[in-house]
């Protein structure tokens, strides 16, 4: 298993998830690809990892926290 430094924390993953499944919802109700999107949200929500964040350098939670994923 790779161990995988956290970037996202609690807030920012729970927004994600809320989101995604919005974004979800949203895509089924226009019949509409764009609910892809919100699968993108809730995996890195739920996994509290953003490959975006670790390009840029950001992170939204504590530093030093590691997640086996």
């Amino acid at each position: 298993m790779r161990i995988v430094k956290k970037n996202v924390g609690s807030m920012d993953s729970i927004i994600r998830v809320v989101l995604g499944m919005l974004i979800i919802f949203a895509g089924f109700w226009f019949d509409s690809l764009w609910g892809i999107v919100g699968i993108i949200l809730i995996g890195t929500g739920t996994l509290s990892f953003c490959p975006i964040y670790r390009i840029f350098g950001t992170q939204t939670c504590a530093p030093n926290l590691e997640r086996e994923n």
